[in-house]
């Protein structure tokens, strides 16, 4: 299916979330340390309830390690400062969605990794950033339309 990186995740509500989100649309989650929060957090667990057994989580050291046999032409990373629309991108099964950290967002030098897939989901002019479990969902669920919501009953 698709799968979702996190690039170092601050808040552990928001990445349990983003877990129950994974599972229940069968993706892959990988979370590039460092984490601000541990996995056993209770507050992570609350947000992903018993998920995070579940769905395929997997830690990485790095973003290069997160991304190692990924075909680089299909990571879209969401950025606030992305140029084109989330929506004018044709989605396939395998892509990667790669999101930041919520309160500063992706590093200008992993934006530049992807200058030709960084995206932004619309918001109004005077808004900073949606939270980030928002806007994996957005993102998640717009590829998985795009592909005929493989696998869903």
């Amino acid at each position: 299916m698709f799968h979702i990186i996190l690039f170092e995740p601050e808040i552990p509500p928001n990445t349990g979330n983003i877990m129950r989100l994974a599972n229940n649309v069968g993706c892959r989650l990988s979370l590039v340390k460092p984490l601000g929060f541990e996995l056993t957090d209770t507050r992570l667990k609350r947000a992903g309830l018993d998920y995070r057994d579940w769905v395929d989580v997997q830690i990485f050291e790095s973003l290069s390690d997160a991304l190692l046999g990924k075909d680089m032409t299909r990571v879209f990373a969401f950025s606030t400062k992305g140029t084109r629309n989330f929506t004018e991108v044709k989605y396939q099964v395998g892509d990667t969605l790669l999101f930041g950290p919520e309160t500063r967002g992706l590093p200008q030098a992993v934006r530049d990794q992807f200058v030709a897939n960084v995206v932004r989901i619309p918001m109004r002019k005077d808004s900073r950033s949606l939270n980030l479990g928002n806007a994996v969902a957005i993102a998640l669920y717009e590829a998985w339309r795009q592909t005929g919501f493989a696998n869903s009953i």
